[in-house]
């Protein structure tokens, strides 16, 4: 049976550079997928970044002046889009197939509900986020706030938070 889409929901990690937002959505994952969610995951860069290198034909295709190349086999497909200007989150989310759940790591001014990482040796005393923005916070030390905090280690807990928000909006929707 085909599952039928609508708006997925979107939730964004933020943290300070170095926090492990990687980390725990590496971690976090493979727990949602036990739950049987299809997740997409959209990384923002804020440096340039490259996914081809030289020597391969992709990479030949582009440096020869195409604007877009594809790599596509039976497993998966790429597509490599030169820009002028960065695509907005939103112009990102429009772009993916249907699925259960949009994770995004960073997009820290974007609205979406955010989940942040935040560790003592690398974040300030105080939030990046307001608290009516988080979902949830994961942290390394007692923080005396209004919303859900979880140990670093807590990813059990922020997987059945995140689906229980998963199964709420799909509900909603």
């Amino acid at each position: 049976m085909k599952k039928e889409y609508k708006k997925s929901p979107i939730i964004t990690f933020v943290a300070n550079s170095g926090t492990g937002k990687t980390t725990i959505l590496e971690k976090l994952i493979p727990l949602l997928k036990e739950r049987g969610l299809i997740i997409a995951v959209i990384k923002h860069d804020a440096h340039r970044f490259e996914i081809d290198y030289p020597g391969k034909d992709s990479y030949r295709f582009a440096q020869s002046g195409a604007d877009v190349v594809a790599i596509s086999s039976a497993e998966k497909v790429a597509f490599i889009e030169k820009r002028r200007q960065e695509l907005t989150i939103e112009e990102v989310i429009d772009r993916l197939p249907p699925v259960d759940l949009i994770l995004t790591e960073g997009y820290k001014k974007s609205a979406y509900p955010k989940i942040e990482i935040h560790r003592r040796a690398v974040s300030s005393s105080t939030l990046l986020c307001r608290p009516e923005e988080c979902l949830a916070v994961m942290t390394d030390e007692i923080l005396d706030i209004s919303i859900p905090c979880f140990s670093l280690d807590d990813i059990d807990l922020l997987a059945e938070l995140i689906y229980e928000y998963t199964m709420n909006y799909i509900a909603e929707e």
